[in-house]
């Protein structure tokens, strides 16, 4: 099965995730980039003017991303991985998704957090796939979390 680690990160925490997924898999990666950078102003959740605040109020804001698309043609799995924003997938995860074709795709969430579970994340996906995509949540690590807990994650996973 052959398998993809997308992910956006903020600050760091879920690309090194998404790295050590992707070495346990043998897995490429694709980094979902906003077009505009977040700064550190921008992801102040508690500033109610803040670019993260505002989109988050705003479910169906969709950030641009740099270069959208990703070729699925030979891909069987995608993980996708990101910090938790508001008990779900920050909306830069859903302009992904809506940018490209996941139909008969299996898509496994994970996420960084400092205590959130996965919230309604599922549920607020699903409606930017096909519904022939499987999605399933894999786990919500804390940013503490040891590398070898990500792997034995990833493991699951091997074919």
């Amino acid at each position: 099965m052959k398998t993809l680690v997308a992910y956006f990160s903020a600050g760091g925490v879920t690309k090194n995730t998404a790295q050590i997924i992707a070495k346990e898999l043998s897995a490429q990666t694709f980094e979902i980039t906003p077009k505009i950078p977040y700064t550190r102003e921008d992801l102040n959740w508690r500033d109610k003017a803040s670019r993260s605040t505002i989109e988050m109020t705003d479910k169906s804001t969709r950030p641009e991303i740099v270069n959208a698309k990703v070729d699925l043609t030979d891909i069987d799995r995608v993980f996708i991985g990101f910090p938790m924003w508001w008990y779900i997938a920050p909306t830069i995860v859903n302009t992904f998704l809506e940018a490209n074709d996941f139909a008969g795709k299996e898509i496994v969430l994970f996420a960084t957090s400092g205590g959130s579970g996965f919230g309604k994340t599922v549920d607020f996906i699903k409606n930017s796939v096909s519904p022939t995509t499987v999605i399933t949540e894999g786990r919500v690590f804390a940013g503490s979390t040891d590398e070898a807990e990500i792997i034995a994650f990833a493991a699951q996973y091997k074919q």
